[in-house]
């Protein structure tokens, strides 16, 4: 799940790698690094998730030694919806959600579906627990149906504490959700790594 904020962003995935009623890996966060503004988070197949990632990080190279300069986020999310769509026929089994920074340095996120359509918000939760994580984010950021609510700008140390909150609701209801979080916090200083263990049952 990923949230942003006015000049920051916070990507967070749980560690747990399952499959059906078996546990193969319990320190294997779904979130990759892509440059010093921009967060990568890939659920779904795991095998799909490394070859997918694995050509992302062989086309920022290119970028890099074409352009001299690292790859904006808006441009990376330009870039892996082309992908995606590319692979229309044959898909990726990947969700993905591409947080960090614009060019602006406003916090942004980006949402696809595993054929290259995509969006921005200012949050989205993906993944097995998305059908519990996102309505508590409707609810706590989006202030969706609630009337005369103050919407204050969110502070940094709010979200993270939300991203732990709704992550142990998670690992109660959800097999696939648990051992420890892994969050990532994007800001113009660089991004910012924090771990938070959860139930390992």
């Amino acid at each position: 799940m990923a949230i942003a904020g006015e000049d920051f962003s916070v990507i967070a995935s749980d560690t747990r790698l399952s499959q059906g009623f078996s546990i193969h890996s319990r320190d294997l966060p779904k979130t990759y690094k892509l440059s010093n503004s921009t967060v990568l988070g890939a659920c779904g197949f795991h095998g799909d998730v490394l070859t997918l990632t694995k050509v992302i990080n062989a086309r920022l190279k290119i970028y890099e030694n074409e352009h001299h300069k690292k790859m904006s986020t808006t441009a990376i999310a330009a870039m892996l919806s082309t992908m995606l769509y590319y692979r229309r026929f044959f898909p990726y089994y990947v969700y993905n959600i591409v947080a960090g920074l614009d060019d602006e340095g406003k916090g942004c996120v980006f949402s696809f579906d595993p054929v290259g359509s995509y969006e921005r918000e200012s949050y989205r939760a993906g993944g097995s627990a998305s059908s519990m994580l996102q309505p508590l984010l409707d609810n706590q950021i989006g202030f969706k149906n609630q009337q005369g609510v103050e919407r204050l700008p969110l502070s940094k140390d709010k979200v993270v504490n939300l991203v732990k909150d709704v992550f142990i609701s998670a690992s109660e209801r959800d097999i696939y959700t648990g051992d420890g979080i892994i969050i990532n916090i994007i800001t113009k200083d660089g991004v910012q790594e924090e771990r938070f263990p959860l139930r390992r049952d």
